[in-house]
């Protein structure tokens, strides 16, 4: 490999092993700082599409295998591989353009959950964004999107009109349902194993919701079971406007007095509702206001904007952490989950754990496949995020989060891409997809990547 041919291509950066420079390149812009120690032969900060298309020639002539890195969130890192050439595409940063009148919008692959709403919600638009507010379009899509409003809303990646891309082959295409609709099939969904690079990404804007009401309620941990049963059984019954999650968090300051015997730990259930006007809104929570025990402490619909969304979220998932996460799909009862983890939970090593369940409204749950890759539907989608700051504690947090998912196992349908471990458990990327649309994501990336120029889920990621 001659590192100044590539270098010459491109108009970006090229950092390659052994560089003063190199690690720092490698491992600043990731979320996660349980860093692996897999690491490529080098790496292109692309400036433009140029630059990969340069950076993926050099790769095909050279036989080195491709990686792509976009934000840099996904807990396990699989942008990290053993050799080959990472292409970093951390500089599409832009919102290309706004279509107010036709709802419609172009970006760039690193704009972020809370950037697309800051640009579309002043002007009466919005997007199915997902929740966490630093998390870039680029992995958010690929793995399909978990999405806010997502009864109303779907997933993001079912507001993709069409997608630019790098191919294997060095060629920028566009795709979509229409023009090379196999690549548009892939992009949504296939998340790490996708087989090209994805520079820009046309979306389907949707008003902005005018009355964004919210509920949360605390209750005892010891009550989380009889809670999530009452939720599972309610929620059919609620509005698809309202997003309902039930959280084992820590306490807030005013609960902690009440809580400490519990080690500060406790049950807190969240309702949003998406909807016209503020009594829609408060009548789409109202079925909260009924639980089967009393809460320790309850708001009840206050009035919200995605800003604050962000802020709550952004709240429970902190940058800066080291994290192992978990994110599965079951049609189980939420109870009777909460109940098989409910003796681990109140032992939890790191007061910065959160354990969630997304349990779906409305009468069609799970929704019907769409025909795209992405594949989990179910009625209740969640898991622990099991989150800790110094390295000492790496042992014990990792016990506890196999212990935690080993326990839960049992009720698992799917998996997340962009949310499970599929670098210690590569089934879990196999599990994230039906059957059939698995078989179709290997003959398609056999079809249009046969030489195998981008790395697959499972290469490369062995810890040297």
């Amino acid at each position: 490999m001659h590192i100044e041919t590539l270098k010459n291509a491109c108009k970006g950066p090229v950092h390659a092993a052994g560089d003063a420079d190199f690690l720092d390149a490698l491992h600043g812009p990731l979320w996660n700082r349980l860093v692996p120690t897999r690491a490529p032969l080098a790496i292109v900060k692309a400036t433009d599409e140029d630059d990969i298309i340069a950076a993926v020639k050099f790769a095909r002539a050279n036989r080195l295998k491709v990686a792509v890195r976009g934000g840099g969130h996904n807990w396990c890192q699989p942008s990290l591989r053993n050799g080959g050439l990472l292409i970093d595409i951390g500089a599409f940063t832009k919102v290309l353009s706004i279509d107010v009148d036709n709802r419609r919008a172009v970006i760039q692959p690193i704009i972020s959950n809370r950037d697309v709403q800051a640009a579309l919600n002043p002007l009466g638009l919005a997007f199915p964004t997902g929740h966490c507010p630093q998390v870039k379009a680029s992995g958010y899509f690929l793995g399909g999107g978990m999405a806010w409003n997502p009864t109303v809303w779907g997933s993001g990646a079912e507001s993709l009109e069409a997608i630019e891309l790098v191919t294997a082959q060095g060629e920028l295409i566009t795709a979509s349902e229409t023009e090379n609709p196999d690549y548009f099939w892939a992009a949504r969904g296939a998340g790490s194993g996708f087989f090209g690079i994805v520079t820009k990404y046309y979306l389907k804007l949707y008003a902005l919701p005018k009355a964004i009401h919210g509920s949360t309620s605390y209750y005892r941990l010891e009550d989380a079971p009889v809670i999530g049963t009452w939720l599972g059984r309610a929620a059919p019954g609620m509005s698809p406007s309202v997003e309902l999650s039930q959280f084992i968090v820590q306490a807030p300051p005013h609960l902690r007095e009440a809580t400490a015997d519990r080690n500060g730990w406790l049950c807190m259930v969240t309702g949003a509702a998406f909807d016209d006007t503020p009594e829609a809104a408060r009548a789409a929570l109202q079925p909260l206001e009924t639980p089967p025990v009393a809460p320790l402490s309850r708001e009840v619909a206050t009035p919200l904007n995605f800003e604050m969304l962000f802020d709550g979220s952004g709240a429970l998932w902190p940058e800066g952490v080291r994290a192992r996460v978990e994110a599965t799909f079951s049609n189980h009862d939420p109870g009777e989950m909460m109940q098989a983890v409910l003796p681990l939970l109140s032992q939890a090593p790191s007061p910065t754990t959160v354990f969630l369940f997304t349990i779906f409204c409305g009468p069609n749950v799970p929704a019907p496949q769409k025909d795209m890759a992405l594949s989990m539907h179910a009625k209740v989608y969640g898991g622990p995020w099991t989150m800790w700051w110094d390295a000492k504690d790496d042992a014990a947090n990792a016990a506890w989060h196999r212990d935690l998912i080993t326990t839960l196992r049992p009720f698992n349908l799917g998996y997340y891409l962009g949310e499970s471990n599929t670098v210690e458990r590569p089934a879990n990327a196999i599990e994230a997809f039906t059957p059939e649309k698995w078989r179709k994501l290997c003959d398609l990336r056999a079809t249009h990547d046969p030489e195998g120029v981008f790395f697959d889920y499972f290469e490369g990621l062995s810890e040297p």
